[in-house]
């Protein structure tokens, strides 16, 4: 669910959630969760298979982020 997936992604980088979606995406399950967390200066995406809960992304945003 989105708050299992929401939960996974403040674990793994913790912060505040400004940001989520589900997208379809190649590879894994097909879906994942994206969340844009905001911690300190700095907003990490996190991506979660929506299927198996696994950490598919946990990058820093650049200043021009997609």
């Amino acid at each position: 669910s989105i708050d299992q997936a929401r939960a996974a992604a403040l674990a793994v980088q913790p912060g505040q959630i400004v940001a989520e979606e589900l997208e379809a995406e190649k590879g894994g399950s097909g879906l994942r969760y994206s969340f844009d967390i905001k911690a300190s200066a700095q907003t990490h995406e996190v991506g979660i298979d929506a299927q198996s809960g696994k950490i598919l992304e946990n990058t820093v945003e650049g200043s021009h982020p997609d």
